[in-house]
């Protein structure tokens, strides 16, 4: 199950991934917004990272004006690492190497078809599991 989370700057991107979740039978749970009413991405950010936290998602996407915001909320939850990604090779490397858990994009950042093959590429790159990226994981999650 993949959570969903956007403020109104990326509410019209989102669209665009749900459609591409639909149309390839991905399961999906949607946190909000569900417009395009001025609203504060940090509600967004915490509902996904705590939906992944709590189990009842795998992974999370999340998109506002420019991604930042919401992956800075979302990465404060210890466990969460949420990628900032505006291309594929970033989307690769952090599945590969950071067994990122979150994708956040910029909804005025990104346009909807690259978008659409950055979700795809973050959600077909499995984890390598190489021993060297276990270890930088468990660096990131030490206090």
């Amino acid at each position: 199950m993949i959570a969903l989370g956007c403020d109104h700057g990326g509410y019209d991107l989102m669209q665009e991934v749900i459609a591409y979740l639909e149309k390839n039978g991905f399961e999906y749970k949607n946190y909000g917004c569900y417009n395009t009413e001025a609203t504060d991405y940090p509600i967004y950010g915490k509902k996904v990272a705590k939906a992944i936290l709590s189990g009842e998602c795998d992974k999370g996407i999340l998109i506002c004006g420019t991604g930042i915001g919401i992956s800075i909320t979302a990465n404060k939850f210890k466990g969460i690492r949420a990628a900032l990604c505006e291309n594929c090779f970033s989307a690769e490397a952090t599945r590969l190497h950071n067994d990122a858990n979150i994708l956040a994009m910029g909804g005025r950042v990104v346009g909807p078809g690259l978008a659409v093959k950055i979700v795809d590429t973050f959600l077909n790159t499995p984890f390598s599991g190489d021993e060297r990226h276990i270890n930088r994981i468990r660096a990131i999650e030490e206090d």
